[in-house]
């Protein structure tokens, strides 16, 4: 039984190979949907669609939800890291916002002039359902383990950086609101979009990586999205509170 476990067989590969060319296509499609095409409100409705379609992938290429961070039983450890990594993410932010040698990179034009009810609805809803549940789901889930991750062997590499590079590729169209939103990063680009792409490409390759390690550290999602919620959703507040002040 040993040897099963640890040995792929010729078919169960070809359902793997097969069933990550589907998982990346499917998430170039729905990239430039969301960016390119769709409106806005059917952001979250599309992005939560896209999670499920990547779940069955893997489960049609033989993996469950365990396989892919996702076991229902699993709660202490992954909840446990992942909130010493939100309280670790929330302290840093507040610590940005008080130095002035880094609270200029707070400033975001998109954010000024938000409701209440608008940042609450970021916050809570469009944030962890639209952006981490998918972005959690595709590339610390379900691409790591199509590409070739078994948590019963451990860390891995080569999925990792795989699925980390497509991280950052998956950022590419996004990132041109970073030149025209936030006057620290246009600045310090010189508002070039080349540059702006590249950077986030590298920076959110790097994040990949570090959520990847939150979820073998924590062993499951839970940990990553949590502290992906808390980089994100904070660091949407912070920049909130200074532009609204």
């Amino acid at each position: 039984m040993a040897t099963i476990d640890f040995i792929e067989s010729e078919t169960a590969a070809r359902a793997r190979h097969r069933g990550a060319a589907i998982a990346v296509a499917l998430l170039v499609v729905s990239n430039v949907m969301s960016n390119r095409v769709l409106p806005a409100w059917a952001y979250l409705p599309w992005n939560i669609a896209v999670a499920v379609a990547l779940i069955f992938i893997a489960r049609h290429a033989g993996f469950g939800f365990g396989h892919v961070g996702l076991a229902f039983r699993q709660w202490h450890r992954p909840v446990g890291v992942g909130l010493l990594l939100v309280a670790t993410t929330g302290l840093a932010l507040a610590i940005g916002m008080i130095l002035p040698g880094t609270r200029d990179a707070f400033l975001d034009r998109r954010v000024a002039g938000t409701s209440v009810w608008m940042m609450l609805f970021q916050v809570l809803i469009r944030i962890p359902l639209g952006t981490v549940l998918l972005e959690e789901i595709a590339f610390r889930g379900v691409l790591p383990t199509l590409f070739g991750r078994n948590p019963a062997v451990g860390w891995k590499w080569k999925p990792v950086l795989a699925s980390s590079f497509l991280f950052g590729l998956w950022h590419v169209l996004p990132s041109s609101a970073l030149t025209t939103g936030n006057s620290a990063v246009a600045e310090m680009l010189g508002g070039s979009a080349i540059l702006t792409a590249l950077l986030a490409v590298a920076s959110t390759m790097v994040v990949g990586v570090l959520l990847c390690l939150a979820t073998y550290v924590g062993r499951g999602l839970k940990a990553s999205m949590l502290v992906h919620w808390a980089t994100n959703s904070l660091g949407f507040v912070a920049a909130w509170l200074i532009a609204n002040g």
